[in-house]
């Protein structure tokens, strides 16, 4: 806790965005900081609860959220640090793109607004890093086991941190051609320049584990390999098959999945950093390298000077919003099946669960139009590309005694929402089934996740997966548990 009656005296005070209008020109990070005397006013916000719901419900890694908190306003910085991390391997992450449902679990939120806790973690561990804190841990002594890692999202990267500092050799293998997964290539730059995720990687690298990309486990090097020269494998890939809007008009020029969308401007953002993700594609036109496949410039989607419809209401879609505003997008509406949410918490869904309410992200505030309640009925095109969407009103019904809510069409409401480019972002359903699962003789889900016992071990002794390929797709917090979880029960196993 803080002061105690620090949450009386104090009002919440939120960081500062750059202006709408300088923004959306880069694609430079949005938010900035609370001068620390500020933030050292809100930790004292943080009330003797009693139960901090906040660690204990809302928090996915369970943070010490009340301790660092007391640490931030007693002005004890590095000790509020060690908290963190006891807890957290990518703080700097989750305190920027974490909807931090422990804000909507904090014992305060109940009739005031929360403890600012996500601002408190960001500025905890960039002052960490800022006064030099933040230093390699490497093992005091080596196991001589070998443990391979199969991705290197925020799952992959806590696994093989966690896995290295406890003496045990980790390769992490990448098929794209640079580390992070979905926080390299997925979160656009304005809500996490790829600077972040380098930082840590360079402490990561200097306690010993090596990164390996432009590697596919399974086709660019074989299972028999794998299990030959590795005591234990986790697969730590990422749920990326897209759902699909399968409706008349789908061949159309012009649709795509949201996640080539977003990658497509993450490597822009890359080339102009490094000058190095481009290489001369065939007929000697510059092309995006990624491993296997070569996106073409004439090939490219922008959503420059286009009229922009995003399906689907999400984080994602939030993200092709912002995207695509910076592209240039001439106008941009977002649809999305779901009604419109309550402004305050409705009777079912009270404290301290994540609140069923209106969120509007730093991209709707950039511009757009959003639309609830609308299915696709179709999509319209002339010559081969996309000139609209024919679209209908829904009415929602209550929800029955199961909790499942239906929808029928509204008579006569069809209406048609002019569109160059549609972007469909309506989540993800599982990980892509790569020749690792037949090989192993993996068990899946009737959802097409892995199957793990509850050491996270599959069907394969030996051979353990966590995080979205066990989950589908989450929070980037809920696969750092994961990979902290799953690196605990490899090296148990790597005991016996």
């Amino acid at each position: 806790m803080g002061r105690p009656t620090g949450f009386i005296q104090y009002e919440r005070q939120d960081p500062p965005k750059r202006p709408v209008a300088e923004r959306v020109h880069d694609y430079q990070e949005i938010e900035e900081r609370l001068p620390v005397r500020a933030l050292e006013t809100q930790a004292a916000r943080c009330m003797d609860c009693g139960v901090p719901f906040c660690h204990s419900f809302g928090c996915p890694v369970r943070n010490l959220i009340p301790d660092f908190n007391d640490m931030v306003y007693k002005r004890q910085w590095q000790r509020a640090l060690d908290l963190l991390h006891s807890a957290n391997n990518l703080p700097e992450v989750t305190g920027r793109v974490c909807p931090a449902p422990c804000e909507a679990a904090c014992t305060l939120a109940i009739n005031q607004p929360a403890v600012s806790i996500k601002q408190i973690e960001l500025q905890i561990i960039e002052r960490g890093f800022e006064r030099g804190w933040v230093q390699p841990e490497p093992a005091p002594f080596r196991t001589g086991r070998k443990v391979a890692i199969i991705g290197s999202g925020p799952t992959g990267l806590a696994a093989a941190q966690q896995l290295a500092r406890q003496g045990h050799e980790v390769v992490v293998f990448e098929k794209a051609d640079r580390v992070g997964g979905i926080l390299r290539y997925g979160i656009p730059d304005f809500k996490l320049e790829k600077w972040v995720i380098d930082r840590r990687l360079e402490q990561m690298k200097a306690e010993g584990v090596v990164f390996e990309t432009n590697v596919e486990a399974g086709v660019d090097i074989s299972p028999r390999y794998l299990r030959r020269t590795f005591d234990a494998l986790l697969i730590a890939a990422g749920a990326r098959v897209p759902r699909d809007l399968k409706l008349p008009g789908r061949e159309l020029d012009g649709i795509h999945f949201a996640m080539r969308f977003l990658t497509q401007q993450n490597r822009r953002n890359a080339e102009k950093d490094s000058r190095s993700l481009f290489s001369e594609g065939p007929c000697g036109r510059s092309a995006e390298k990624t491993p296997g496949v070569f996106f073409r410039a004439d090939d490219a989607i922008s959503a420059a000077g286009k009229n922009v419809i995003v399906i689907g209401g999400g984080d994602t879609g939030a993200d092709c919003i912002g995207t695509a505003r910076r592209q240039g997008a001439k106008e941009i509406v977002q649809i999305e099946l779901l009604p419109e949410p309550p402004r305050d918490r409705p009777p079912d869904n009270p404290w301290p669960t994540w609140p069923r309410t209106l969120r509007s992200s730093s991209s709707h505030e950039e511009g757009c139009e959003r639309l609830w309640s609308i299915g696709t009925k179709e999509f319209i095109g002339a010559e081969g590309r996309l000139k609209g969407l024919r679209c209908v009103r829904l009415e929602w019904a209550a929800p029955d005694a199961a909790g499942r809510a239906t929808f029928k069409e509204i008579p006569g409401s069809e209406f048609k929402l002019q569109a160059d480019l549609a972007l469909l972002a309506m989540g993800f359903t599982r990980v892509e089934h790569g020749p690792l699962i037949e090989h192993f003789g993996l068990e899946v889900t009737d959802r097409g996740a892995l199957r793990v016992d509850a050491s996270y071990m599959t069907a394969a002794p030996g051979v353990f997966a966590a995080g979205d390929s066990v989950l589908g797709a989450s929070l980037v917090v809920r696969a750092i548990l994961l990979g902290r979880e799953a690196a605990a029960a490899v090296s148990r196993y790597l005991r016996q």
